[in-house]
């Protein structure tokens, strides 16, 4: 598989490298705390909520010395991540003007071990994350090499995959819904919230499908790379998530959806390109 046609494309202007300014690497052990980790990195809400929930005592955190990353392979990743955000701000400044609106492009954030944002101070055990009070995407990209070797979504596809869900939870803050849920949140129980939040992530990974469909336009994609971003939709499933860490199904804990409406709604956007088939919210079937 060649991959995508990503080399010679503009690069965003909006990547900050913050990397090796950390402490020691979380390093993951047992998996309680891969679940925690994985089905975190979607959320875009206050990591410190999430940072709350990790185990103290008996979780095997450990944080050795961290290894600085190859020179040329580190150039290169970061570029990858700059092409594919510039992506992303072409495709929603399109989107945006299209509904009378202007897009705000955001900031992503590279990091190694823990990043401060306004959101809190986040390990890289809280993975990817968008914190809408700062307008910015954190991201250590450890997280690709977790989501190739233990949940099996290899590729640079995936990777963009992460990157534009990450942005797709930017533009529901900038349409107002990521405000909306907050508000509806307040007046949920726990089992009404992980549904709201379902629908929220849903949401964002229709936007990811409308990212790959303006994408795969430019001609940059080549046949197996929406495969990639569908195999890692579905790897992130709460259901499968949950078999592979505790060996049974808990649906009225389900925070970001099953493997197979996560993969449903990414294609939605990806076969549609129109933002507006997008209203989880208000879909009676997900």
């Amino acid at each position: 598989m060649v991959g995508m046609r990503w080399q010679g494309e503009r690069e965003s202007e909006n990547v900050e490298d913050r990397r090796g300014r950390g402490g020691g690497r979380v390093a993951i052990g047992g998996a309680g705390l891969l679940v925690v980790l994985v089905v975190s990195w979607l959320l875009g809400v206050d990591p410190r909520a999430l940072l709350q929930q990790l185990p103290q005592g008996g979780a095997s955190l450990e944080t050795p010395q961290t290894t600085a990353p190859q020179p040329a392979a580190d150039d290169s990743m970061k570029q990858f991540i700059g092409v594919v955000l510039a992506e992303t701000e072409d495709v929603w400044h399109e989107q945006f003007r299209r509904m009378g609106r202007e897009y705000v492009e955001p900031k992503l954030v590279l990091f190694t071990d823990q990043v401060e944002s306004a959101c809190g101070i986040a390990g890289a055990a809280v993975g990817p994350f968008y914190c809408p009070a700062d307008d910015q995407v954190y991201l250590d990209l450890g997280f690709f090499e977790l989501l190739d070797r233990r949940l099996g979504a290899p590729g640079d596809f995936a990777q963009a995959y992460v990157v534009a869900h990450e942005v797709g939870h930017h533009v529901q803050d900038l349409l107002g819904i990521s405000d909306r849920v907050a508000q509806l949140r307040e007046r949920m129980s726990e089992e009404e919230a992980n549904a709201l939040s379902v629908r929220v992530e849903l949401q964002a990974d229709f936007y990811a499908g409308i990212w790959a469909h303006y994408t795969a336009r430019k001609d940059l994609l080549d046949p197996g790379d929406i495969e990639e971003g569908l195999r890692a939709a579905a790897a992130i499933g709460d259901d499968r998530l949950q078999r592979q860490s505790q060996g049974y199904v808990v649906p009225d804990a389900f925070t970001h959806g099953t493997s197979e409406q996560r993969v449903r709604w990414f294609k939605l956007g990806y076969e549609t390109g129109d933002p507006s088939r997008g209203n989880t919210f208000e879909a009676t079937a997900l």
